[in-house]
């Protein structure tokens, strides 16, 4: 049994279909997502829907992303939804429907469902845990606050008072490459622009690499962190 961790999808099916064919995840695996399924990226639906299928067919444990909870926060009648709009939200809603006024009601219950109900704020195991953002280094992760667990990042993180190693997504590394820390690996790695989407293999140290437009690569730990530094 495997532990398979994906960074920021951010509507990027084609990317998400390549870490999973690299991958090739057993039903016995345990596949956390680390978020922000929406935005920017070109079909924001169809991951959901793949993730809907994956819910299905494995051990999935999704995680909230801060873009996912604009998402659902732009059915409120006070919410600006020009924030939104500005960081990709148009993107998701074209997914939805060709005329943006339409899409909110076009969007299935079970991907409102998904959200709401399935996703998590994080995921704690023997010696890790899994969040979009980032923590507060003191507090229990029971007792953390939604919004750094969502808008927070690790680049201004401290080791868990826990002694786990933190996963996460949200601080993206425009270098394509995880950002490896001795207590957090971030491997959100900007696949909607010049990146790649991430997928960790936790025990094998091994990432599995995919862009949108089908290039895909694998990489131990070692040769990325080498990378990052030649590129520094």
């Amino acid at each position: 049994m495997r532990t398979l961790v994906i960074g920021d999808i951010h509507g990027c099916l084609n990317a998400l279909e390549g870490v999973l064919d690299l991958s090739r995840p057993a039903k016995t695996d345990w596949i956390i997502t680390l978020g922000d399924y929406v935005d920017r990226g070109p079909d924001s639906k169809g991951v959901i829907n793949r993730l809907l299928r994956l819910d299905r067919t494995h051990q999935l444990v999704p995680i909230l992303g801060n873009h996912d909870q604009l998402f659902l926060d732009g059915r409120e009648p006070q919410f600006d939804v020009r924030q939104w709009l500005s960081v990709g939200g148009g993107a998701t809603l074209l997914s939805y429907h060709d005329n943006i006024a339409l899409a909110y009601d076009a969007v299935p219950d079970s991907h409102w469902d998904f959200l709401e109900k399935r996703c998590r704020l994080y995921w704690e195991a023997e010696n890790h845990f899994f969040v979009h953002g980032s923590v507060d280094s003191i507090l229990p992760l029971s007792v953390q606050r939604p919004s750094e667990l969502l808008w927070a990042r690790v680049t201004s993180s401290r080791p868990h008072i826990s002694g786990k190693q933190m996963i996460c997504g949200h601080t993206a590394q425009k270098s394509g490459l995880p950002l490896i820390l001795p207590h957090a690996i971030c491997i959100d790695t900007w696949v909607f622009g010049d990146g790649w989407l991430t997928c960790y293999d936790l025990e094998a140290g091994l990432f599995y690499q995919a862009r949108e437009d089908g290039q895909k690569r694998t990489l131990t730990i070692l040769e990325a962190a080498e990378m990052a530094i030649a590129a520094d």
